[in-house]
């Protein structure tokens, strides 16, 4: 166990050294940054000032290296846009959004499974062909327009939620949260479910079709042979090994959710990272950029090493 751990960590760093260095070989092909930071009437004096100053005169290996030895002691650079330390302006967006991914991730966890189970046990009712024929919804549209609908009909037809915006916060020393107000709660749901209906369809229909198959297995019909309730069966027995699969793709779509979160938050006007990142990429803000992009590498990977050892810890054959 030690040493499998000891090689998904090495494994894992050096995804990161991977992705960090083609994200920002990137930045050189989304624009100059100088010409969005010196006015029209600038000169080849200041253009080459201001570059020396943020060191973009510098070979792009320089950069990239300076980047990650700044990055390992915090240090993530400064905005060119705000002027302001990019670690504090992504500490004060990050509550935002990770409030957001909870509540779609609970969403898409919560609702997917309990729909999964459902749809396979009573897979001949009514209720069943309905959840599964509803459900394409999820996997074909395109999540800003489902978040469009949405807007449509709660907000503009119906006038129930709001259709932008994060509501009303509470500073807990330094962190902000919408879970403690009324309108925070409310401006909560429509994104929410925007960024979490996708997961939540795909999740659901992986755990239908595991439980599925894992009720075709001739244990469960040994286990219905020695006269256990469909209950322990269903939950006891099947469930535990449709999990071993399902974990892996939840937890590949829980890293999901941190990525396409841009999307909602964009359509929403919701203030975290991902519309921070929207707005460094139209300022070619690349200190911004490359954080942002490091940020969701960092939180992918640590995911994805989570659900390995999640996984070994419900399949004792791979331990060995």
């Amino acid at each position: 166990m030690f040493s499998f751990l000891i090689r998904r960590v090495l494994q894992a760093g050096l995804v990161l050294l991977i992705v960090g260095f083609v994200a920002f070989s990137m930045f050189n092909f989304v624009g100059d940054p100088i010409d969005n930071m010196l006015g029209t009437e600038r000169t080849q004096a200041d253009i080459d000032r201001l570059r020396t100053q943020l060191g973009l005169d510098q070979p792009f290996v320089v950069q990239y290296w300076k980047f990650l030895a700044n990055a390992v002691e915090g240090n993530l650079g400064v905005s060119y846009r705000q002027g302001r330390p990019v670690a504090e302006i992504i500490a004060e967006r990050a509550p935002a959004t990770l409030e957001l991914a909870t509540v779609s991730a609970l969403f898409a966890v919560g609702v997917g499974v309990l729909l999964g189970i459902y749809t396979a046990i009573r897979r001949d009712g009514l209720v069943s062909h309905i959840i599964m024929s509803v459900s394409l919804i999820g996997v074909s549209l395109p999540t800003f327009l489902i978040g469009i609908l949405l807007i449509y009909l709660f907000s503009v037809e119906l006038d129930w939620l709001p259709s932008f915006g994060r509501g009303e916060v509470t500073d807990l020393g330094g962190w902000t949260t919408g879970f403690l107000t009324t309108s925070g709660l409310k401006a909560l749901i429509l994104p929410g479910i925007t960024l979490g209906l996708f997961q939540m369809t795909l999740i659901m229909r992986l755990v239908r079709s595991e439980m599925l198959e894992v009720l075709r297995q001739d244990y469960i019909r040994f286990a219905r042979a020695r006269g256990l309730s469909e209950k322990a069966i269903n939950f006891r027995h099947a469930l535990k090994n449709t999990l071993v699969p399902v974990i892996t793709v939840t937890g590949l779509q829980l890293g999901s959710i941190i990525a396409f979160a841009i999307i909602t938050e964009t359509v929403f006007q919701w203030p975290g990272v991902g519309l921070l990142f929207i707005n460094a990429v139209q300022f070619v803000d690349i200190p911004v950029m490359a954080a942002y992009l490091m940020l969701i590498s960092v939180m992918f990977v640590a995911i994805n090493l989570i659900v390995d050892i999640l996984y070994v810890a419900i399949d004792p054959r791979l331990r060995s």
